[in-house]
C-alpha cells in the first residue's frame, strides 16, 4: 500500500510516520503546502491512502484558517481526482467543527469538501473530530494545555489555571495512532466519522495536579500509579519533554561502617524499592515484621540469609549470590538477617510491600542467632 501524509512535520503526523516505518512502510510520501499543482500530482500519483493531518489552528491572520484548512484540502481532492481517484482519505478534524468559530468553521468546511469528494469519486473518506490530543512531541503553548503544563512544570516555570474545575476531554497520541493504523485494513475502512478511544474526561485542575506530582516524585521518591490509563499517558508525556540534562537525578545515600543504603522508588499502594551494600563479613537486618514482607535479590557478591521463627525457634538458612537470579522473601513472624559471606562488596536489591512509616515501622529488632 502506498501511503501519503500531509503535515508530516506536525505532532500527530510525526508519531504516525514513525509507526508506519516500524510496520515496514519505507516510502511514505510527505505532502506539504508548498508543493505546486504539478508536484502535488506527482506526489499523490497512485497512492492508496492519504492521511490528511495538516491544519492551521493558531494563525497570525484568521484568513489563514480558510487557506490552510479549506483551500489545501480542496487542492488535495482536485489532485486525487486526476491521479488517484479511489485513494482513501483519513482526515483529522476537530471537535470545534461543531462550534461556531473561525477555526471550527474552517474544519467543518474541509469536512464537507472531503465528503463531497467521496460521494463524487466513490473513495472512502474517514473523519475523526479529535479533541485535545496529547503525547510525546506535542508543542507547549501550541498543541495542548497538557504540553504546556508538562514543559513548564518540568522546567520550574509557572502554569496558569484559571478554573481548576473546568472540564477537559483528552485523547492520547498512541491511541490516535492505533486508530489510524487500524484504517489501513480495507475491511475496517467505512466512509464516515470515527471515534478515537479511550477519551479521558477530567478537569484542568486534576491534570495540573497529576503533572505536579510527577515533578515532586523525584524528591519524595513517591511515584503515582503510572502504569495505566490517563496517569500513564500523562507521565509518558511529562517525561518526553525532558532535555538530556534532565534524564538523571540523584538519590539520597545513607552510609555507615556496614555499607550504604538508598531508597529508589516508593508507591502509594505497591511498596517501595531500595538497595544496599555490605562489606565482607557484615550482617544486616536482624529484625522481624508482623505484616511487612520483603523480596531480596543479590546483584553482586555472596549472601547467607538466616531465619528463625520467633515462637518455635525453628531456623533456616539460604545461600545465594549474584551469579544466581534468586529472590529470597522474608516472612512475617520470622526474624531474619543477611550476611556477606563473600570476599567482595555485596549489592542487594530490596522490595518491601509497604512504604516505611516511622510512626508504624513494623520492624522489631531480634537477632537470628541469639
Amino acid at each position: 500500500m502506498q501511503v501519503a501524509i500531509t503535515g508530516a512535520k506536525g505532532f500527530i503526523a510525526r508519531n504516525l510516520r514513525v509507526r508506519l516505518t516500524e510496520l515496514g512502510y519505507d516510502d511514505i510520501r510527505q505532502i506539504s503546502h508548498q508543493l505546486t499543482s504539478a508536484e502535488l500530482d506527482s506526489a499523490l500519483t497512485d497512492v492508496d491512502m492519504v492521511f490528511h493531518l495538516s491544519g492551521v489552528n493558531r494563525p497570525k491572520d484568521p484568513a489563514e484558517f480558510i487557506e490552510g484548512n479549506v483551500g489545501f484540502t480542496g487542492l488535495i481532492c482536485d489532485s486525487l481526482v486526476r491521479v488517484a481517484p479511489k485513494a482513501a482519505i483519513v482526515f483529522s478534524s476537530s471537535t470545534q467543527a461543531a462550534i461556531d468559530n473561525e477555526y471550527g468553521g474552517s474544519k467543518k468546511t474541509a469536512e464537507d469538501v472531503l465528503i463531497k469528494h467521496g460521494e463524487t469519486t466513490g473513495a472512502a473518506v474517514m473523519i475523526s473530530r479529535l479533541t485535545n490530543v496529547f503525547g510525546k512531541w506535542s508543542r507547549p503553548n501550541y498543541n495542548s494545555a497538557v504540553a504546556t503544563f508538562c514543559h513548564n512544570i518540568a522546567n520550574d516555570l509557572p502554569i496558569t489555571v484559571n478554573n481548576p474545575d473546568a472540564p477537559l476531554k483528552l485523547v492520547y497520541i498512541d491511541d490516535v495512532i492505533a486508530s489510524l493504523i487500524g484504517l489501513l485494513n480495507e475491511n475496517t475502512r467505512p466512509s464516515g466519522f470515527f471515534d478515537v478511544t479511550p477519551e479521558y474526561d477530567t478537569t484542568v485542575g486534576e491534570v495540573a495536579d497529576i503533572i505536579r506530582s510527577f515533578r515532586e516524585s523525584r524528591t519524595s521518591l513517591v511515584t503515582p500509579p503510572v502504569g495505566e490509563g490517563l496517569v500513564r499517558a500523562l507521565y509518558s508525556t511529562y517525561v518526553s519533554v525532558f532535555t538530556p540534562k534532565q534524564f538523571a537525578y540523584d538519590l539520597p545515600m545513607h552510609g555507615d561502617p556496614r555499607g550504604t543504603f538508598s531508597e529508589m522508588l516508593k508507591t502509594p499502594d505497591c511498596g517501595q524499592f531500595s538497595y544496599f551494600t555490605a562489606h565482607p563479613g557484615i550482617t544486616r537486618g536482624e529484625h522481624y515484621h508482623h505484616s511487612k514482607t520483603e523480596k531480596f535479590l543479590v546483584l553482586k557478591g555472596k549472601a547467607n540469609f538466616g531465619f528463625r521463627h520467633i515462637e518455635t525457634n525453628e531456623t533456616h538458612n539460604i545461600v545465594t549470590s549474584g551469579k544466581k537470579a534468586q529472590v529470597v522473601e522474608t516472612v512475617p513472624g520470622w526474624t531474619h538477617d543477611i550476611t556477606n559471606i563473600g570476599d567482595d562488596e555485596m549489592i542487594v536489591m530490596l522490595w518491601a510491600n509497604e512504604v516505611f512509616d516511622r510512626d508504624r515501622p513494623d520492624t522489631i529488632a531480634m537477632k537470628v542467632n541469639s
